[in-house]
């Protein structure tokens, strides 16, 4: 189990490292941070359908001969819909038949109730789009990415959600003072992406950026890094870098930040390196030895653990 590299002086002994304490960067969190960061434009998605839907049911505000006969507007409700596999709040409008005197419900809403997995395939296409700066596609694809058709989003969303996706990944981050930089690979499809994290020292996550490329390609992954820092990414009372253990990663981060700045392997991509030596039935097992030995305060403490438990 291997701790933060520091460097210290000869004359100096060289003290106990201690065990890892940052929180693991696991198979889900960079991908599900991402889709957060992503949300709102999904939640605009929908509400531009329902719209639309409710205007075909109803017809337009203060028109008469819109929409179908007996059809009437009856206010909107609190609901609640799944954007791929997370749930989010939203207000419903309603839709009332007084001829049948029943509610008519909006099959938009109807096909949203429901946890949708993530298709990797659309969200590489998002993501892509953010990399590679194609923002009308990316905005184009948010729909489809979150269970919508294409056809029942209009040219007005995808045009102010291309705008606010340059802004978002575009921003500054000046705003805030930064602690942690966490930085991890996604396979999308055939295609691989590098997702920036951020943690500042209240504790707050933001997504920085992303690129599209390798691990492995230093050169690109560096030049993703040195745009992070022109856009005002700082960190002045120090930074700590966590890695998914890429060996194009490291050789990047010591080239723009030095080789002073503490990098640390990623806790789950450690352990499940460790625990894929191993046959099924034992996997279960040390993934649950390596974790408990994780809340050591100290690498001896949490070393003996694992030497009493084997």
């Amino acid at each position: 189990m291997r701790s933060v590299r520091k460097k210290t002086r000869a004359h100096q002994p060289a003290a106990s490292p201690p065990i890892q304490t940052v929180a693991p960067l696991d198979d889900g969190t960079v991908a599900l941070s991402m889709i957060q960061a992503l949300i709102p434009f999904g939640l605009k998605a929908v509400e531009d359908a329902l719209q639309q839907e409710d205007t075909a049911l109803k017809g337009a505000r203060y028109a008469h001969r819109d929409g179908h006969g007996g059809i009437a507007r009856w206010g909107s409700q609190a609901g609640s819909i799944f954007l791929a596999a997370q749930k989010a709040p939203i207000t419903v409008p309603r839709v009332r038949d007084r001829d049948a005197s029943t509610e008519v419900p909006l099959a938009t809403y109807a096909q949203l109730q429901t946890p949708r997995a993530r298709d990797l395939g659309l969200f590489r296409r998002v993501l892509g789009g953010l990399s590679c700066r194609e923002y009308d596609a990316a905005a184009e694809a948010v729909p489809e990415a979150f269970g919508l058709a294409k056809s029942s989003v209009s040219r007005r969303f995808i045009g102010a959600s291309a705008h606010a996706l340059r802004a978002l990944h575009e921003r500054r981050h000046d705003d805030r003072e930064w602690l942690v930089l966490l930085l991890d690979g996604k396979s999308f499809a055939a295609d691989q992406v590098v997702i920036a994290l951020g943690v500042t020292t209240t504790g707050e996550k933001r997504v920085l950026g992303l690129v599209q490329t390798a691990t492995e390609n230093k050169r690109v992954c560096a030049a993703f890094l040195r745009e992070l820092i022109e856009r005002g990414f700082r960190a002045p009372t120090g930074l700590l870098v966590v890695l998914d253990g890429a060996k194009g990663l490291r050789a990047a981060v010591r080239d723009v930040f030095g080789d002073d700045v503490p990098v640390q392997r990623c806790q789950w991509h450690k352990r499940e390196n460790v625990v894929s030596y191993l046959t099924k039935p034992l996997q279960v097992i040390w993934r649950r030895k390596l974790q408990a030995a994780y809340q050591h305060a100290t690498y001896a403490d949490a070393k003996r653990a694992l030497q009493k438990s084997s």
